[in-house]
């Protein structure tokens, strides 16, 4: 990484070795919590619920802590995932060092990594979903060529007691700023943390909805992240998911992800932008339209919307933001900039459709 590069960047590991997260090394880890003092390593990852894991670990040796990064530790995947049975659980968590990250909560200095499971023989568990995205992004380039790159926009609602200054209009919530988006400083916050820990952002804002009921306020946000690898777009939204919760709880408020909460208020999406690359080239656009390229994506994303629906929208209450004029899909098809199609191409610098 070139040096302005490092400078600016949040994440206090890449300052102090001077590389990238996909360069960080077990010597490396180690070098740093000798030098930083670190007091707890905390293993990250993701289980069959979707929620992140903790296994904490406090250092008091070097060689544990050698022992610690290279082997990971045994875990129970029987009470982590229902397809284990509880005769063959053991499993092996074993932490990605790229990324690693000091836990902006803890008083005493901690840091995270998130981890990937292993069976006994010492290979990747094949059902993990980590490992299914690797796997299927692998097939994907060795077959077409092309690098596949996505991010999210992770919309959420801060659910609090009710404010009586400074009123927002119902469902105009669309960025808002501070006095009249009363939670404009926990997003900031949480864009800030996000940063430290490794998330690439875009941007973040207030979003359309808000509502109010006798008691309560719900305020809805979004942060939207840069394109990156598949692996790691999904890495930064279980950290940012997570950050935003540990926030809530800190100014006593609720996070909630949900599709929906309310009818005739807007939902909460988990937009995915994608785009094909080779060769550090965007291979979207040809000749200021959509290539080729582009349109088979495209088509292979309206052929397979069923499974994608099963898997995509697991929770019930998805169904109910998929309903016309809620700037949600109502449509297996494709279109310039209109919000009510399941595959919107975005207004992006000089591209024109014909």
């Amino acid at each position: 990484m070139e040096f302005l590069e490092i400078k600016l960047n949040p994440n206090p590991l890449v300052q102090f070795l001077g590389k990238a997260p996909s360069d960080f090394s077990r010597s490396d880890i180690i070098k740093f919590v000798e030098e930083k003092n670190i007091r707890q390593i905390n293993f990250r990852y993701v289980a069959e619920d979707g929620r992140l894991k903790s296994l904490n670990f406090l250092i008091h040796s070097k060689a544990y802590l050698e022992s610690l990064l290279a082997t990971g530790e045994r875990v129970d995947g029987s009470s982590l995932f229902t397809y284990i049975e509880a005769g063959k659980s053991d499993l092996y968590v074993i932490p990605r060092f790229k990324t690693a990250f000091l836990n902006p909560f803890e008083e005493k200095p901690t840091l995270e990594m998130l981890c990937s499971f292993y069976t006994r023989e010492g290979l990747p568990l094949p059902m993990a979903p980590e490992q299914i995205l690797r796997k299927a992004m692998e097939v994907f380039t060795a077959s077409t060529g092309f690098k596949f790159k996505a991010m999210g926009e992770l919309e959420y609602y801060v659910i609090s007691a009710k404010h009586d200054t400074y009123p927002a209009q119902d469902q105009r919530g669309y960025h808002e700023a501070a006095p009249f988006a009363n939670w404009e400083h926990l997003r900031v916050e949480a864009m800030d943390l996000i940063a430290q820990c490794g998330g690439k952002i875009k941007y973040g804002h207030s979003e359309v909805g808000n509502f109010k009921t006798e008691t309560e306020e719900f305020e809805q946000h979004e942060i939207e992240f840069l394109a990156i690898d598949p692996d790691s777009a999904v890495e930064q939204l279980l950290i940012a998911k997570w950050i935003l919760r540990r926030l809530g709880h800190k100014y006593g408020v609720k996070i909630s992800f949900a599709p929906k909460i309310t009818v005739g208020k807007a939902g909460s999406g988990l937009h995915i932008h994608m785009f094909l690359e080779q060769n550090g080239q965007n291979m979207m656009i040809e000749n200021d339209v959509l290539s080729n390229a582009a349109r088979k994506m495209i088509a292979g994303l309206l052929d397979l919307s069923p499974a994608l629906t099963a898997f995509g929208n697991t929770n019930p209450t998805s169904y109910l933001r998929l309903v016309p004029h809620q700037e949600a899909p109502t449509n297996i098809c494709w279109g310039d900039s209109n919000r009510s199609v399941l595959v919107r191409v975005p207004l992006g610098g000089r591209l024109k459709l014909r």
